[in-house]
């Protein structure tokens, strides 16, 4: 194959995401205006439902504008020969392999980021403050963006430079080390989450003593659920949208409710909620997802080992001589479709398991108010209530209000 040939191949799959993605956000807007069910007709009051078909068709025009100078822009770095240039300056500080590939991909982040940087801005205090959700500050906004880039140089940089070296010193294994280091990882990251990166951005508290709590406790030890202890995040810190999760697994079990939830919601509609969580815990779904992206990732990195040391990749993309970073690229948009598959798969696995937990939660506590909960969370996040079942297949991670509410109703 002529590196002429893989380039076009690269171009086209990137056009034809483009397409799809296109169709899907097209087809799913033309049912913004749809008369909602009878069994979802009480989640909005009429002006509110004009609110929130406001809400989407803003989402939606925006996010046709930022997809496709996405395009554009990317485009534009192929076909005037951007990795290449990158690739020159990199090469300009240092002989060392694994400087190179930090410096590479350091000024494509960083320069992604700061393109992106004024749509992030209207997205945040032009839209979400239009709408009533923002509760950020520029400032805010800024430092956020400063901790999530010193966190991706600190914690991306040192991974990404291990399993450059990988490459470098461990010949044709160097995918198996870099599957063992990802996943260690990746498990440590599970386990320690809310405790090492969560503070970076928000306070948490111990759910203080009362009512609410009194109730939580009574149903988690029905159930047979120990956690160390119930957080609150001040999740309205930035947005009035709500939230809540579990995370970890042994001893470094944690309930975190965002305080948002615990303003929106009843008590009752607080624990249903924490017992559909509970209900992804008992049923296993957290180990299984993260099997699930464990054996995906060593698919990929076995795939990629066999096609990295291929000088066609690094001159599809105009760089003369074989790089261990540009084949990363070039990888990366080939074994996309590959991605967009098993997207659609576990999105699909993701929405059988909301109804598990939707099930455990009706089993072991009550169907009402997780069934109430769930349209005030939906009412207050001004959510889309009648998708087009296509956008839902590939996009949803979770399943329609109108179904989860037929699921519990059964």
């Amino acid at each position: 194959m002529e590196p002429s040939t893989l380039f076009n191949i690269l171009i086209t799959i990137l056009l034809i995401k483009f397409v799809i993605d296109s169709v899907l956000n097209h087809l799913n807007a033309k049912h913004f205006n749809d008369t909602l069910p009878n069994d979802i007709s009480d989640v909005y009051e009429i002006n509110e439902y004009q609110q929130s078909q406001s809400y989407k068709k803003t989402n939606h025009n925006f996010s046709k504008i930022t997809s496709l100078f996405s395009l554009i822009t990317t485009l534009l770095f192929f076909f005037f020969n951007g990795f290449s240039i990158v690739d020159e300056i990199a090469r300009g500080f240092s002989n060392n392999i694994i400087i190179i590939t930090l410096i590479f991909f350091g000024i494509i982040i960083i320069g992604s980021d700061i393109i992106s940087i004024p749509f992030s801005l209207y997205k945040t205090f032009v839209i979400e403050e239009k709408f009533g959700f923002n509760k950020s500050t520029k400032k805010l906004f800024f430092l956020d963006k400063i901790k999530g880039l010193l966190m991706t140089i600190i914690l991306g940089g040192s991974i990404l430079s291990i399993i450059t070296w990988f490459y470098e010193f461990t010949g044709n294994y160097f995918w198996i080390y870099t599957w063992l280091l990802i996943t260690t990882f990746s498990v440590f990251l599970n386990m320690f989450y809310s405790k090492l990166i969560v503070p970076l951005f928000n306070e948490q508290t111990i759910l203080e003593e009362g009512d609410l709590k009194n109730e939580i406790v009574k149903y988690v030890n029905s159930v047979g659920f120990k956690a160390n202890n119930i957080y609150v995040l001040n999740g309205s810190k930035r947005s009035t949208k709500a939230n809540a999760y579990f995370s970890g697994f042994g001893n470094q079990k944690r309930i975190t409710l965002y305080d948002t939830l615990i303003n929106d919601l009843e008590n009752n509609e607080i624990v249903a909620v924490l017992a559909h969580e509970v209900g992804h815990y008992k049923r296993k779904h957290i180990l299984y997802n993260l099997t699930s992206s464990i054996i995906l990732t060593g698919f990929a990195l076995f795939v990629l080992s066999l096609f990295i040391k291929t000088p066609l990749l690094s001159l599809a993309l105009g760089v003369s001589h074989p790089s261990f970073h540009i084949g990363l690229i070039a990888f990366g948009i080939l074994y996309s479709p590959v991605s967009q598959i098993l997207g659609v798969f576990m999105n699909y696995m993701s929405r059988k398991f909301e109804y598990q937990a939707d099930n455990y939660a009706k089993n072991t506590f009550s169907a009402s108010p997780l069934i109430s909960s769930l349209k005030k969370l939906s009412k207050n996040s001004l959510s889309n209530l009648t998708p087009h079942y296509l956008y839902v297949f590939f996009h949803f991670s979770h399943p329609t209000l109108l179904d989860r509410i037929k699921n519990l109703n059964k």
